[in-house]
């Protein structure tokens, strides 16, 4: 019977010694992940601070944001299906500004946007690596362009972005620049955009310009609506997005929902 009592003793002792390591390792792994999730959040975090870090106070050197003509040619021509594109007037930037390179046959022009073409409030205002194919339609040629046409004359005679803002309230204000017409709408629609830092080429769309109005009215940007709308105050316009299925080259665009 002592014996029976002995084992019976040391095995409880072995139990409780097992559980105690059970425990333990339980505790370090438990740790462990701490830990990790510790790192991984850390790592998380020093990456969006050095997103921060990066931003574009002001214009960088001209030579940035040129490109070779027929590059450019072919990028603007990208914003929008052939069909459209292959017969649109082309405009290109230089030194000077935007200057027609193609004559067009359909009243449609094609170009590429440089950064100071966002809203005066965008962050990458003065992003250098921005390339924006776009292919207006006749109104937007008539209402719009001629919005980015006077930005990039002010952006070239180095004026900021807080004069930029004042220059385009004026000019709204003289009636020196039209406010978007009925109809005035756009193409986005290609594969080698670089329209931000965070997106690049984002998903094809097109877009409609009206004048200043609430995007809500219109439906956009509520759950499961598939338009998308932002109000631009200085330019007195309200921009509407529509993502679409495919790129310029009829290529399917991966799945889009916000």
């Amino acid at each position: 019977m002592e014996q029976l009592r002995l084992y019976a003793r040391s095995k409880q002792v072995i139990e409780r010694a097992d559980t105690a390591a059970v425990m333990s390792l339980v505790l370090r792994a438990k740790l462990y992940s701490s830990l990790v999730i510790i790192a991984m959040l850390s790592t998380a975090f020093a990456a969006q601070a050095q997103d921060a870090k990066i931003s574009y106070p002001s214009m960088a050197p001209l030579e940035q944001y040129l490109m070779e003509r027929q590059a450019e040619i072919a990028l603007a021509r990208s914003a929008a299906p052939k069909s459209i594109s292959q017969d649109a007037e082309v405009i290109v930037f230089g030194r000077q500004g935007y200057e027609s390179v193609v004559k067009g046959k359909n009243s449609f022009v094609c170009m590429v946007q440089r950064s100071w073409a966002a809203g005066l409030d965008d962050p990458e205002f003065w992003n250098p690596k921005l390339r924006a194919p776009i292919c207006f339609n006749p109104p937007a040629v008539r209402s719009y362009l001629p919005q980015i046409i006077k930005k990039t004359e002010w952006a070239l005679a180095g004026r900021s972005r807080v004069q930029m803002h004042q220059d385009i309230k004026s000019a709204l204000d003289r009636k020196e620049l039209p406010t978007p017409e009925i109809g005035a709408m756009c193409y986005m629609m290609s594969k080698q955009a670089y329209l931000n830092d965070h997106d690049r080429n984002w998903h094809p769309h097109v877009m409609f310009f009206l004048p200043l109005t609430e995007p809500a009215v219109w439906g956009a940007g509520l759950p499961g609506s598939p338009v998308l709308g932002s109000q631009d105050a200085p330019g007195a316009v309200t921009v509407f997005l529509v993502p679409v299925g495919q790129w310029s080259d009829g290529t399917a665009a991966p799945g889009y929902g916000h």
